[in-house]
C-alpha cells in the first residue's frame, strides 16, 4: 500500500484526514471520526517513512530534518488538494494530512446562515471567523473570498501557512502567499502588505500580538481584513485578542477593535443524523452597543446584545443549534455536547 493508494481511498470515502503515526495503523478521519485504514498493518517507523517522504521535496526533507516538522501544501495528481503537516513523535516521522476540496463550494452548498453573504459586502473593517482545527474556518472563508472574486473588482492579497484553497482570478486580481515560500514572517507580511496596494487581506491565522497588531493596522488604514483564531465564544474572542497584549496596551487595543471590527463568526461542525457535517454558527455584527462594550471592557456582556439583535443577523450558537435540531439535521444529544450555554439551548429545544 502506497501513500498514493491512502490518498485515494480517503478521497472516494469523503473524509477530511489520514493519520500516519509509528506503532499505529494509518487511520481516517471520516463525518469527524478516526476509523483505522482497512487491513492496514501497524505502522513501524521506517514504514511510516516510507509512506511520508515521497510527498516531500529534497529541500523539505533537509528542513523536517532541522527543524523536526513542517506544513507544506500537496497537489494529488488532478485528484485532491492535501494540508500536510509532517512532523517527530519518538524521534520517528509521522503526518497528518487534510483534504482540502478541489471545488470552493458556494455559502448554499456549506449550509452556512445566509447571513455570512453579508461578509462579502463590506469594504473595510477587520472580520474574524474563530473556532477549534478541523472546523471549517478555513472552507468558509474560502468561500466568502470565491464570492467576493466574482462580483468585485478588487485587489485580493492571502497570506496562509501553507496555501490551501486556490483561488483564480475572475474579477478580482489575487496574490497568494505562503509562509516560508513567500515571505518568512507573518507580521511582516502584514506590514508589507500595505505597500502593495491591496483592498482585502485574509490572514490565515493570528498566533501572536504582534500579527494581531499588524492586522488591526491594516484594517484601520481602511482596507478589508479577514483573520481566523482558534477560540470558542465571540465573547471568548474579543477576551484573547485583548488579553495576549501587555497590560499597558490593552486599553488602546480595546480602541482599535471597537473602532475596527465589524463582524466575528464562531464555528463549529456538526456530525448530522443523515450523515456528513453541518455548520453551526455563532454570529455578531458590531453595533454601538458591541462598540461600546469592547471599549469599556464589559466584554462579558456581548452575549446579552447578541441574544436580543436577531434582527440584525446575530444569532448565538445555541440559536444556530437548536434550528438544526428542529430541521432534523442533528441529533439534539448532538446539539448539546456542542452548545456554549447548555442551559440556554436546553430552554430553546424545550421539549423538543
Amino acid at each position: 500500500m502506497t501513500i498514493f493508494d491512502l490518498l485515494s481511498q480517503l478521497i472516494e470515502l469523503q473524509g477530511s484526514d489520514l493519520h500516519l503515526i509509528p506503532g499505529s495503523e494509518p487511520h481516517f478521519r471520516v463525518d469527524g471520526e478516526l476509523v483505522p485504514v482497512e487491513n492496514a498493518p501497524v505502522l513501524t517507523p521506517e514504514a511510516s517513512q516510507a509512506l511520508i517522504e515521497p510527498l516531500l521535496t529534497e529541500e523539505q526533507k533537509e528542513v523536517v530534518q532541522v527543524d523536526r516538522e513542517l506544513d507544506l501544501a500537496y497537489q494529488f495528481q488532478e485528484k485532491g488538494r492535501f494540508r500536510i503537516n509532517v512532523y517527530h513523535a519518538k524521534n520517528a516521522l509521522a503526518a497528518a494530512l487534510r483534504l482540502i476540496p478541489s471545488k470552493i463550494l458556494t455559502i448554499e452548498e456549506l449550509n452556512l446562515p445566509q447571513e455570512i453573504h453579508r461578509f462579502t459586502q463590506f469594504r473595510q473593517g477587520f472580520i474574524l471567523l474563530t473556532g477549534p482545527t478541523g472546523e471549517g474556518k478555513s472552507t468558509t472563508l474560502a468561500s466568502v473570498i470565491s464570492e467576493i472574486n466574482q462580483s468585485r473588482v478588487e485587489h485580493i492579497i492571502t497570506i496562509e501557512d501553507p496555501i490551501e484553497y486556490v483561488h483564480q482570478p475572475v474579477k478580482s486580481i489575487i496574490s497568494q502567499r505562503e509562509m516560508n515560500h513567500d515571505t518568512k514572517d507573518w507580521s511582516m507580511a502584514l506590514r508589507s502588505a500595505l505597500r502593495e496596494d491591496p483592498d482585502i487581506v485574509l490572514v490565515g491565522e493570528m498566533r501572536d500580538y504582534e500579527t494581531i497588531a499588524a492586522a488591526i493596522t491594516v484594517a484601520e488604514t481602511g482596507h478589508l481584513v479577514f483573520a481566523t483564531l482558534h477560540t470558542g465564544s465571540v465573547s471568548q474572542t474579543m477576551d484573547r485578542m485583548i488579553d495576549v497584549f501587555p497590560a499597558e496596551q490593552q486599553g488602546q487595543i480595546r480602541q482599535q477593535l471597537a473602532t475596527t471590527l465589524v463582524a466575528v463568526a464562531s464555528q463549529r461542525l456538526i456530525v448530522c443524523q443523515q450523515g456528513g457535517r453541518m455548520p453551526a454558527v455563532e454570529l455578531m455584527f458590531a453595533n454601538d452597543a458591541i462598540r461600546n462594550l469592547i471599549r469599556e471592557s464589559k466584554t462579558y456582556q456581548i452575549d446579552n446584545v447578541i441574544q436580543t439583535a436577531g434582527d440584525q443577523g446575530m444569532m448565538l450558537m445555541e440559536n444556530s443549534l437548536s434550528r438544526l435540531v428542529q430541521q432534523g439535521h442533528i441529533s439534539k444529544e448532538d446539539a448539546m455536547r456542542q452548545a456554549f450555554r447548555p442551559q440556554e439551548l436546553a430552554r430553546l429545544l424545550g421539549d423538543y
